[in-house]
């Protein structure tokens, strides 16, 4: 992992979130501060991982973290908002959750959310900051274990196998079986499967 040079304190809080390009779902972000007398091998982009190696760095991550907290923004927030600003909506929502108060927060991307302590965007943040991978971690085991869940409730729709995002396969059964309530109304895809889309 690359050594990123941020402003010295010691209770940096690293933020990632999952879920943004699915049709289906919650977007899922995690907050996690690091105790840096316990660290942890092998931590890196949780898109670069195995399915095995995410759910074991994921168990690690909870037991070791000085801190740690999941957010989330549900499909009618994003209908509302729009995915962006659920999207930090969620971000926020992760790092309130936090049991001790970080000083600084590290968010991937390229805009951070309006949050009480400073902040600031790292681009492939998840790749280049520890806190940020752990965090990267905990929302995709999350989201995956979710859309895991969902696909027991719509089998037909290959939830587990897709995790929401717009494949061919689903979006062949969404125009077979329409949407569920955990569709994302103001998605194109869903928008024409529902005939709403002009």
């Amino acid at each position: 992992m690359m050594e990123f040079i941020y402003p010295h304190t010691h209770l940096v809080a690293g933020v990632d979130e999952v879920g943004r390009g699915p049709l289906v779902g919650a977007v899922v972000t995690a907050a996690v501060i690091l105790d840096p007398a316990k660290p942890i091998v092998g931590l890196a982009d949780s898109k670069k991982l195995s399915e095995k190696r995410r759910n074991a760095l994921y168990d690690e991550i909870i037991e070791k973290a000085l801190a740690w907290s999941l957010g989330r923004a549900e499909p009618e927030e994003i209908d509302q908002l729009n995915i962006l600003h659920a999207t930090m909506l969620a971000m926020q929502r992760a790092v309130a959750g936090l049991a001790i108060a970080p000083e600084y927060v590290l968010i991937d991307g390229n805009r951070c959310p309006a949050l009480p302590v400073p902040a600031l965007a790292v681009v492939k943040g998840d790749s280049r900051v520890a806190e940020i991978s752990a965090a990267s971690i905990l929302a995709k085991v999350t989201r995956d274990r979710e859309m895991a869940t969902l696909d027991l409730s719509f089998p037909q729709y290959g939830f587990a196998r897709h995790k929401g995002y717009p494949t061919a396969f689903h979006l062949e059964k969404l125009a077979e079986h329409g949407a569920t309530e955990h569709h994302r109304r103001s998605f194109a895809p869903v928008r024409r499967a529902l005939g709403l889309a002009s």
